[in-house]
């Protein structure tokens, strides 16, 4: 790996684990549907490709497939609400997320936020948990026309601090990370923590794996 001119970082399973806000209003979206709950651990496996999907997967207890558009109408705006008054609550940092941060910063590499999570929520949770003044720029779900998998996020932020693509790198967690680097040119390092509905983030092959943000400092320093 080469020493990244820009560094681009996700939010939902890389800096933040926000599965209990997201699992507390799961459930209280289901109990006004009438439904019994999921719990935590269930809710877990869906998230990480936006709201709009975690509501879809909830009316159908599944990964994949789709509910009756009438009850996704119905739900969504039930669910938004609920999130946008507990969206950083229950969230926190994962450990080594604020040395990392700090030892990036201090370092003078270029920050900047990708996620598909809307902005309504991206800005709140960054800042409720102190972290939002490390990123020039932050780029939700709903900045652009498109979102994770596709490249279009990467490739505006690599326009936004000029930098080609080829010397930039992206840190996530989930094959959704993992596509979109790969699209846009970017190099690609993996948090071994995460949501990728429970697959290992090897078997996408990322350039390297790591188990806390604090281990990129020693990927860095022996990058050419």
């Amino acid at each position: 790996m080469n020493r990244p001119k820009m560094i681009l970082i996700d939010v939902d399973g890389t800096l933040v684990d926000s599965v209990p806000d997201l699992a507390f209003c799961v459930d209280a979206m289901m109990e006004r549907l009438d439904r019994p709950p999921y719990g935590e651990a269930v809710v877990r496996n869906w998230v990480g490709n936006g709201v709009e999907r975690l509501v879809r997967r909830a009316l159908i207890g599944q990964l994949d497939g789709e509910p009756d558009e009438a009850d996704f109408q119905h739900a969504l705006p039930i669910f938004v609400e609920l999130y946008r008054e507990n969206t950083s609550g229950r969230s926190y940092l994962y450990p080594g997320i604020r040395a990392g941060l700090d030892y990036l910063q201090d370092a003078g590499y270029p920050l900047g936020c990708v996620t598909n999570k809307a902005a309504q929520f991206t800005e709140p949770l960054l800042r409720d948990l102190g972290v939002r003044d490390y990123f020039d720029i932050v780029i939700s779900g709903d900045t652009l026309p498109r979102k994770k998998p596709d490249p279009l996020p990467l490739l505006h932020a690599a326009k936004h601090f000029g930098v080609a693509p080829d010397t930039a790198l992206m840190v996530g967690d989930s094959v959704s990370d993992v596509k979109a680097a790969r699209a846009a040119g970017f190099a690609i390092v993996c948090m071994s923590y995460g949501y990728n509905h429970g697959i290992d983030i090897r078997t996408a092959d990322p350039d390297a794996v790591i188990d806390s943000l604090t281990e990129l400092r020693g990927l860095l320093e022996e990058a050419s």
